[in-house]
């Protein structure tokens, strides 16, 4: 979980007494000062949300790392991290911790026109939560939302620099573990979140290791934490793979091996890692089955009509395939795509995604994806 550090209500003496626990990858955890300690921006400070290049609404970048300072990122600092040769896109984001219902909550808060282009397709399409957004609202992760017992369309008072009373829109997934709640500038400003506080990286020809370390070398002294933001490493560390533990003797026990085992039977040339991206891009994984907003369901997220056609039984299982079961599910969508790419080519493997989704960005994206699970699983 990333602890960003108490916004409101903990004198400066407070944080001093705090002891920062030991982190990982995946798991940061940072004190911030009060909101009257952090008021005055850094010298040059650029106003979060930024990006260091334009990102049009009609495209995904696809986050690779996010990284926390421990103060206010600076102007200059986010020019050079926009200029490292791996890196395609940067965008900073304020952050802290509020309470909510008297319990911590981390919020970043986003340009929401920049930001939404970063976040799954799933939480992007979703037009009602960006316009909660933009009239001051603010969503949480269905994991906050559950554990505060927040009720959508209720307005909470969040304990901050100020105490305003503001309206919950909804959850949704963000792409960032251990945020749980978003809000937009507007909203951020309201709260007293540390402006720049943290920044997400795309770089996806980087190796982690090699992108973590020119960051830090951009950060120089101010003890930044970071995340990774690539799916492959957030499923294996997290275990999201899973697809049943109790799989009858013969069948593929997760994610990761249906993927494969189904490329291989299905559609043989095919990569698995493409099934996989396409897995976590439309539902991360069974994680949300739909319906999506054009009724898509499943952990492949198949029309219903689309289904009927080329939904069929897999891995033993038998009765009418079912658009829920992962086991129909992931082979349906490999033979799907072996009847779109009937050569091993790149222009073939491009026009079988583009027949999955019709859209140029998903084609990038997915290819982007399958990289990334080529370099971690191999």
């Amino acid at each position: 979980m990333i602890a960003l550090g108490a916004v409101a209500g903990n004198s400066p003496a407070a944080f001093a007494k705090a002891r920062p626990v030991t982190t990982t990858l995946t798991t940061v955890r940072i004190w911030l000062p009060s909101p009257g300690a952090a008021a005055a921006p850094a010298q040059g400070a650029k106003p979060a949300g930024l990006t260091g290049r334009a990102v049009p609404m009609n495209r995904v970048v696809l986050p690779d790392l996010f990284a926390v300072a421990k103060h206010e990122i600076t102007a200059a600092q986010l020019a050079k991290l926009a200029k490292l040769r791996t890196v395609r896109n940067v965008i900073a984001v304020d952050g802290g911790a509020v309470r909510i219902n008297g319990r911590l909550v981390n919020v970043i808060g986003v340009n929401l026109a920049a930001f939404r282009s970063w976040t799954p397709p799933q939480t992007a399409a979703r037009r009602g939560i960006w316009a909660t957004l933009a009239g001051g609202g603010f969503v949480t992760s269905a994991a906050a939302a559950k554990r505060l017992r927040l009720r959508t369309g209720t307005s909470y008072q969040v304990a901050a620099a100020s105490n305003p009373d503001i309206t919950f829109g909804g959850t949704a997934a963000f792409g960032v573990p251990g945020v749980d709640a978003l809000v937009g500038t507007k909203t951020s400003k309201e709260l007293g979140l540390v402006p720049a506080l943290g920044v997400l990286i795309s770089a996806p020809d980087a190796s982690l290791a090699s992108l973590t370390g020119q960051v830090r070398a951009v950060l120089g002294t101010q003890k930044s934490q970071f995340v990774s933001l690539r799916p492959a490493d957030q499923a294996s560390q997290a275990g999201h793979l899973p697809v049943d533990g109790n799989v009858p003797s013969g069948r593929p026990a997760s994610y990761l091996d249906l993927f494969r085992a189904s490329a291989k039977m299905y559609c043989p040339g095919l990569s698995w890692t493409v099934l996989a991206a396409i897995g976590q891009i439309e539902s991360g994984d069974g994680a949300n089955n739909g319906p999506s907003p054009a009724g898509a369901l499943g952990p492949m997220q198949f029309m219903p009509a689309t289904w009927s056609f080329w939904g069929i039984d897999g891995f033993g299982d038998t009765g009418p395939p079912n658009i829920m079961n992962p086991y129909d599910a992931v082979p349906a969508a490999a033979r799907y795509l072996c009847a779109y790419s009937p050569g091993s080519s790149a222009a073939n493997l491009s026009a079988a995604i583009f027949g999955y989704n019709h859209a140029s960005w998903y084609v990038a994206e997915v290819l982007a994806l399958a990289h990334e699970y080529a370099q971690v699983y191999g």
